[in-house]
């Protein structure tokens, strides 16, 4: 195998600024190509601009670079954290390939680049640039296999449902398999990508270089290697958010050394899960480590509590939300009932009573989106009602436990291991048990 080129969609936007950075060849002349440039929309096509004076116009405008090392180009108003509480506008820099062409009525931009450059930009991006050299080559690999796995995954014809709805259930799940134009999104719908800015150091290069053509597999195929910021002491299974496939080395397990006396780990019951996630156990992801937070979370990201975490609703702002979000009128909200947990306490089917609806939704995603202006941290909560007056709670307290899907590798969980010693392969091994590592090229 070879290695192959990634298309990343960036940006959609009516009006899209950038600067081309050395010089660049384009599709629409023989000059070399350098400077500041807008591309807008004109009678079906794209015109692009250099410094307010016409360059070409055409259905599609390519840029690529003479060497892609030296020259980069820089975007302008990239909007990164679509949705979640972070969102914010960057300007970022890139290297390789600039595609821009038409699609839903705005202007994609699109990076073409090779995947071992755009695991460099991945990894700087989800993780910080100083961290350690253990768990930069972790992440490095479980990024470049997921990659692999989910172009595998988009060569197959057969059409995967990912909803099932009926009069009193919506359960949905979501996955990468839906961009039509390019391989990934650049945000945490995929990976986060955010360019070459946050590279500040030679350690993500190194890590990338050194695991060169490194993956995990299971049974010969590359395996889907999936991740999330904090499992909250137990990772997920994969049929418990995506498909309902049972993936051998996506299972659960406790992510720590040894299951702990006193505890009950199965939380698919409903009264460990609420123990629980009202306690804060022994785990690599329980951590107020400044050091270790530090290689995992932005700015942005250290905005919030993770291992547990509550969130209060008052009456009106929750049926406000879930009207909103859902676009169903539930009227006062009496209760949320989890249905069904899986079994890192997770809830995968939450009951919504309302005065006027019931309905259940599913699975983790869309109970984090129906229950929050953004997403909440999780799905892993327990709902408390106050001040109850005729069968009507006022104000809702949701506590919580960690923070995304909770499936594969919890990268808190992995950079307290690496800050304790344990080597990349060990901290694979921890999260994605029975996988072997392997160079494909």
């Amino acid at each position: 195998m070879t290695e192959p080129e990634i298309n990343i969609g960036i940006l959609a936007s009516k009006e899209i600024r950038f600067d081309l950075y050395g010089e660049f060849n384009s599709n629409f002349g023989t000059d070399k190509c350098s400077g500041n440039y807008k591309a807008v929309l004109e009678e079906g096509k794209i015109a692009v601009y250099k410094d307010d004076k016409k360059a070409g116009k055409s259905d599609e405008i390519i840029f690529t670079p003479n060497d892609i090392d030296i020259e980069s180009f820089v975007l302008y108003d990239v909007v990164i954290g679509k949705n979640f509480h972070w969102q914010k506008k960057e300007r970022q820099r890139f290297r390789g390939t600039l595609r821009l062409f038409i699609e839903d009525g705005n202007i994609t931009a699109v990076n073409i680049i090779p995947l071992e450059e755009y695991l460099a930009s991945v990894i700087a991006s989800e993780m910080n640039a100083n961290s350690s050299p253990e768990l930069l080559k972790a992440h490095a690999v479980i990024s470049r296999s997921w990659i692999l796995s989910q172009l595998e995954k988009k060569k197959e014809t057969t059409k995967h449902v990912n909803e099932l709805i009926s009069d009193d259930e919506i359960i949905r799940w979501y996955d990468s398999t839906n961009h039509q134009n390019y391989d990934f999104c650049s945000d945490d719908h995929c990976q986060r990508y955010q360019g070459i800015t946050r590279i500040i150091n030679e350690n993500v290069y190194n890590a990338v270089e050194n695991t060169r053509g490194i993956v995990l597999t299971y049974e010969d195929k590359v395996c889907d290697t999936r991740y999330s910021k904090c499992c909250g002491g137990i990772t997920e299974s994969y049929e418990n958010v995506w498909e309902p496939i049972r993936v051998r080395y996506l299972v659960s397990i406790t992510d720590y050394k040894f299951e702990i006396d006193g505890i009950e780990y199965d939380l698919t019951k409903e009264k460990n899960a609420e123990k629980w996630i009202n306690i804060s156990p022994h785990a690599f992801c329980n951590t107020a480590d400044a050091k270790i937070l530090q290689q995992v979370l932005n700015d942005y990201d250290r905005q919030t509590e993770f291992f547990r975490w509550k969130v209060e609703y008052s009456q009106d702002e929750l049926s406000s939300i879930i009207k909103e979000k859902s676009g169903i009128d539930f009227g006062h909200i009496i209760d949320l009932e989890p249905v069904k947990r899986g079994y890192s306490g997770r809830i995968i089917k939450l009951k919504i009573r309302g005065a006027k609806k019931t309905l259940t939704v599913g699975k983790e995603l869309e109970i984090r989106r129906w229950l929050s202006p953004t997403h909440l941290y999780s799905s892993a909560f327990t709902v408390l009602k106050e001040e109850i007056k005729d069968n009507i709670p006022a104000k809702f307290i949701l506590k919580g436990a960690g923070w995304g899907h909770g499936v594969g590798l919890c990268q808190i969980g992995a950079a307290a291991m690496s800050n304790i010693g344990y080597l990349f392969d060990e901290i694979l091994s921890h999260y994605f048990k029975g996988a072997k590592i392997k160079k494909i090229y």
